[in-house]
């Protein structure tokens, strides 16, 4: 198998401890590892000191200058004082560099999943992610992309194609409802007209917020992308209500184009099938069967289908309304 299908192959405790010593902190030997499949993410204990969160980036996934981009992103909204965990600067650098793995260390900090179901949190919320878009309007991203059908759909079913995962019974089914689903989607945008596109966090779901008494703060901005508002807010409301008292915090700082609301489901969808092609393509890191070992299975993929023939009707009568 190759370093490529094994990216962290060579990520050994000592070298993950060698690389945080690199930069002039003294490790205790303590590592805790920290959920990530994507990236690799460790908590490590200083001495002492508060500990510190190394995160080892996959190799080939960003370039140099992309990860540069989230990490400024990170570093002008701290500047605004937004509670957002930003890496640290060493030596002038947030990117670092350890015997070919790229890294950053990021300051330990706490929280507890957000408890989105009261309105006051929604709003706190809302008027959060108000200040983080102002701030991601004053520019953009030039390397890391941005939200659309290409990248989440078509390369995506591209890769699901390409991988061992889809059952040979299903590649026609499965290719030919995607490409239709693509060109609704293209249509349903297209109808929508001109989308302001700004820096977004990208992926926006409870699992990317910590609570303390202070209030919730944002981390991992490894998906950061240009793309629509709605993108950040869809995820945290569990319901039309929420999404409404979520957008009344919005409110009160920036403000919100009501008509990307029906930008909603598209983006849903969207994200449904970047899922599916994330997960093939990742397939041969071995954190992925363990985690998702659902979809090493023929009857998840045929569900997947109907789920993808069901958004095509959705789409279908959407464009007729």
């Amino acid at each position: 198998m190759s370093n490529d299908e094994t990216p962290y192959a060579g990520l050994s405790p000592d070298l993950i401890l060698d690389a945080v010593a690199a930069f002039g902190f003294e490790p205790d030997g303590r590592m805790l590892a920290m959920g990530s499949y994507e990236n690799r993410v460790y908590q490590i204990g200083i001495e002492d000191e508060t500990p510190l969160i190394a995160k080892f980036y996959r190799p080939g996934r960003w370039s140099d200058v992309a990860i540069d981009e989230e990490h400024d992103f990170a570093l002008d909204l701290t500047d605004a004082e937004l509670p957002v965990v930003a890496p640290l600067i060493i030596d002038g650098e947030t990117l670092l560099d350890f015997e070919g793995f790229r890294f950053s260390l990021y300051p330990r900090q706490g929280g507890r999943s957000p408890e989105l179901e009261s309105a006051e949190n929604l709003e706190w919320m809302g008027r959060l992610l108000a200040r983080i878009h102002g701030v991601g309007s004053r520019g953009n991203f030039e390397q890391r992309g941005c939200i659309d059908v290409d990248t989440f759909v078509r390369e995506p079913t591209q890769a699901v194609l390409d991988s061992e995962l889809l059952p040979s019974t299903l590649h026609a089914r499965y290719r030919d409802c995607s490409d239709e689903l693509a060109d609704r989607l293209d249509e349903c945008i297209k109808a929508f007209g001109p989308v302001r596109h700004i820096r977004l966090h990208g992926d926006c779901h409870r699992g990317n917020v910590l609570w303390t008494d202070a209030g919730p703060h944002f981390v991992d901005l490894d998906d950061a992308r240009m793309g629509p508002a709605v993108q950040d807010l869809w995820m945290l409301a569990p319901s039309a209500a929420a999404l409404d008292t979520l957008l009344e915090g919005y409110a009160e700082f920036r403000e919100f184009d009501f008509a990307e609301r029906a930008l909603i489901e598209p983006l849903r969808i969207m994200r449904q099938v970047h899922w599916a092609g994330w997960v093939a393509m990742r397939w041969h890191d071995p954190a992925f069967p363990l985690a998702f070992a659902q979809v090493g299975e023929a009857r998840w993929w045929e569900e997947h289908c109907d789920d993808l023939d069901a958004a095509i009707d959705l789409l279908v009568g959407n464009l007729r309304y």
